[in-house]
């Protein structure tokens, strides 16, 4: 199938979910998960209405950056270290894997040496997976509050993941636990809820997801 019409079915899957529990597909954002894609094929996808690309890697984003057209808005998604901060922050819109107190840090004082304000998620790891990144909920309380005191930061909400072999009702557990802390946390800024990915997407849509982070039901051939 072609990009364009990879595309079309993805919004459309998006649509369905949206009106399946009541919600307007406008509340929800895609994210093209350019990974490993070229940034002529990211320019293409740009050129048929996309305008959100999420990378996993620093380098790749700090490559394709300038290759791409201007207005594209990009998203690191992937893992961050602490010594890499200086190449993302100013360029990614908003890091939706902040996962401990010092990269917090780390970002803040790199954004404050900018003068900018840079936007962040806070990952939680609500399946407990020892294999993947992210904060527990119990950790979130102070973290926040800390961030709160960050003049380089500007909290916008919640990522998590499922893991990858989940049954649907433990995906649903999951993705509606993360619900649950974005909505406790909208007095605190919380207006992003970043779940749900090419297996699991349409359920993070029913879930309360307000952007999915799709890649390769997108740009595969």
């Amino acid at each position: 199938m072609a990009l364009k019409d990879n595309l079309k079915e993805i919004h459309q899957k998006i649509s369905a979910a949206a009106k399946r529990c009541g919600r307007n597909e406008d509340e929800i954002t895609l994210i093209c998960v350019s990974k490993t894609i070229d940034a002529e094929t990211i320019n293409e996808a740009f050129n048929l209405g996309e305008r959100v690309f999420g990378e996993n890697r620093v380098q790749e984003l700090t490559e394709k950056y300038p290759l791409v057209n201007s207005d594209a808005r990009w998203h690191l998604i992937g893992h961050l270290q602490t010594n890499k901060v200086k190449y993302v922050v100013g360029k990614a819109e908003l890091i939706h894997s902040v996962d401990s107190l010092h990269l917090a840090k780390a970002i803040n004082a790199q954004a404050e040496k900018q003068g900018i304000c840079q936007k962040i998620l806070l990952e939680v790891n609500i399946s407990g997976e020892e294999s993947k990144y992210g904060l527990t909920t119990q950790e979130i309380p102070t973290i926040i509050k800390e961030i709160g005191n960050m003049k380089g930061l500007s909290f916008r909400g919640f990522m998590t993941m499922a893991p990858l072999y989940a049954e649907e009702n433990e995906i649903r557990d999951i993705f509606s636990k993360a619900k649950r802390l974005f909505d406790e946390y909208k007095p605190y800024g919380s207006e992003v809820l970043s779940m749900g990915m090419s297996q699991d997407f349409e359920i993070a849509v029913e879930e309360g997801a307000t952007c999915v982070r799709v890649g390769r039901s997108i740009f595969k051939k």
